[in-house]
C-alpha cells in the first residue's frame, strides 16, 4: 500500500488546487520520506537533471520566437490574406478567425496567446457585423485550439520529450489532423451561419491577382513554419537549434523587413517569455522527482498489466484512452495530464503496438478539449474575460463545436494511418 502513498498525495494535491510543480514535488517528497534508505539527498540532484537537459531548451525559443511574431505586424498581414481567401463566404469574419488562428498555430505554437490576440482584434469587429458576442468568443477559443496542433506547436515539443519520440516525426503528424479541424470548424460555421444570416464581408470572391497581391506581403510569414519542419525532419539541425533559428528570423523579419517592431519590444517579449518558460522549466524539475519514484516502483509496469489483462484490443484501449483524458481535462490543465497520465500509459501503449506518434496527437487533441469546458477551461476563460462573455452563455453556444471535436477524435483515433500519412512519408 506504501508504493501507491506518493501517487495517492499527488491526486489529493490536485484536487485541492495546488500547483502542480508543488504537487509533484510534494508526492516525490513522501516518497523519499517513507524510504530513507534513498537517501533525501538525491531530490536536488534530480531537479538538476530534470532541467539540465539541451532538448529542453526548445521551449522558451519556440515561446520567443511566437512572443516576437505578434509584435512584428505578421497578424495584421496575415488577417489580410485571409479576408482575400474566406471574405466572400457566409460569416465571412468568422471563417477569417478560423484560418487565422490555422495559420497562426506555424507562428505561435501557443493558443492561449492566440485566442487572446483574436479576442481583442476580431471580436468587436464581428460583433459590429452582427455576430452575437458568445459566438465570437466560441469561434476565438475553438479556432485556438487548432495552434497547438500546427507545428511547432510546444506541446508537440513537450510530449516528444516525455515520451521520447522524434519532434520532427510528431510536428509532420500534426499537419493533417490540424487542417481537418480547420476544415471541420468552417463547415460547422457555414451551416451556423446561413441559419442565421451571418452575412460575408465581401461581395464577391477575391480574384487570383488580388490573392497573390496579400499574400505576396505573408509570404515570409507563411515560409516560416515550412522552413522549421523540413530543417528538423532532414536532420539540418536539431529541434532546440530550430528554435533559436525561429527567434532570429523573428526577430529579423520584425526589425529589418516589416520595419514594425523597436528593439524596446525584444526586451518585452523576453519578459513575457521569461515567465512563461520558467512555469514549464518548475514543472520539469519537480516531474523528474516524481518520475524517479515511478520508474523506481515499477508504477508504469503494475498499470500497464492490469490493462493488457482487462483490455482486448488496441481501439478499446483508445477509447478508453481518449475517455480518461476528456474526463480529466475537465478539471487539469492539458501539461499537467501529460506529465502524469503519459508516463504511466506509454508502457501500455507500447505493448499493443500503438505508434508513440500517433499517440501523442490523439493526446493533444483530447487535451485541446478541456481547454473551453468548464470548470477549468483556460483559453475558454481567457476569452469570456476580455470580450465579458458569461461562462454559461458561451458553453451553449459551444456545444455544436464540443461535438465536431469529439466526432473529429473519434475519427482520427479510429484511422491512425491518416495521423502517420505524413510521418510515414518522409521516413
Amino acid at each position: 500500500m506504501t508504493i501507491w502513498l506518493p501517487l495517492l498525495t499527488l491526486i489529493c494535491s490536485l484536487i485541492i488546487g495546488i500547483p502542480i510543480y508543488i504537487c509533484m514535488m510534494v508526492a516525490g517528497g513522501v516518497y523519499f520520506f517513507i524510504n530513507p534508505s534513498v537517501g533525501t539527498f538525491v531530490i536536488p540532484q534530480l531537479i538538476n537533471a530534470g532541467i539540465m537537459k539541451f532538448s529542453l531548451l526548445a521551449v522558451p525559443f519556440f515561446i520567443l520566437s511566437g512572443v516576437c511574431m505578434n509584435t512584428t505586424g505578421i497578424t495584421k498581414r496575415l488577417m489580410n490574406f485571409c479576408e482575400t481567401l474566406v471574405g466572400h463566404l457566409s460569416g465571412g469574419l468568422a471563417h477569417v478567425n478560423i484560418l487565422l488562428s490555422t495559420l497562426m498555430g506555424g507562428l505561435s505554437g501557443s493558443n492561449i496567446a492566440d485566442a487572446a490576440m483574436e479576442a481583442k482584434m476580431i471580436v468587436p469587429e464581428m460583433e459590429e457585423r452582427g455576430f452575437s458576442k458568445a459566438y465570437s468568443s466560441v469561434i476565438t477559443a475553438c479556432s485556438a485550439l487548432i495552434t497547438p496542433i500546427i507545428p511547432p506547436g510546444v506541446g508537440m515539443i513537450l510530449y516528444a520529450f516525455i515520451a521520447d519520440v522524434s519532434v520532427g516525426k510528431m510536428f509532420m503528424a500534426g499537419f493533417l489532423p490540424g487542417i481537418l479541424m480547420c476544415l471541420e470548424q468552417m463547415a460547422l460555421n457555414s451551416f451556423i451561419s446561413k441559419r442565421r444570416g451571418y452575412t460575408p464581408i465581401r461581395e464577391k470572391r477575391a480574384s487570383i491577382k488580388e490573392i497573390v497581391k496579400t499574400g505576396r506581403t505573408s509570404i515570409l510569414a507563411l515560409f516560416f513554419p515550412v522552413i522549421i519542419i523540413v530543417g528538423i525532419r532532414f536532420g539540418v539541425f536539431t529541434a532546440t537549434e530550430a528554435g533559436a533559428i525561429a527567434v532570429v528570423y523573428a526577430v529579423v523579419l520584425g526589425l529589418i523587413f516589416y520595419h514594425e517592431a523597436k528593439v524596446i519590444d525584444i526586451f518585452s517579449a523576453l519578459n513575457d517569455t521569461a515567465l512563461t518558460a520558467c512555469t514549464s522549466i518548475m514543472i520539469f524539475g519537480s516531474a523528474n522527482v516524481f518520475a524517479w519514484y515511478v520508474t523506481n516502483e515499477k508504477i508504469s509496469d503494475y498499470i500497464a498489466v492490469i490493462i493488457l489483462n482487462n483490455v482486448g484490443s488496441p481501439y478499446m484501449f483508445m477509447f478508453l484512452f481518449i475517455l480518461v483524458c476528456i474526463f480529466l481535462g475537465l478539471f487539469l490543465d492539458g501539461t499537467t495530464i501529460m506529465i502524469i497520465l503519459i508516463p504511466l500509459l506509454l508502457p501500455a501503449a507500447q505493448s499493443m503496438n500503438i505508434d508513440l506518434i500517433y499517440f501523442g496527437i490523439i493526446f493533444l487533441l483530447c487535451s485541446a478539449v478541456g481547454n473551453i469546458t468548464p470548470p477549468v477551461g483556460v483559453v475558454m476563460y481567457a476569452v469570456c474575460d476580455i470580450t465579458k462573455t458569461k461562462v454559461k452563455d458561451f458553453t451553449i453556444e459551444a456545444l455544436p463545436f464540443y461535438v465536431v471535436m469529439m466526432l473529429n477524435i473519434l475519427i482520427l483515433a479510429a484511422l491512425p494511418g491518416l495521423v502517420m500519412y505524413l510521418p510515414n512519408l518522409f521516413k
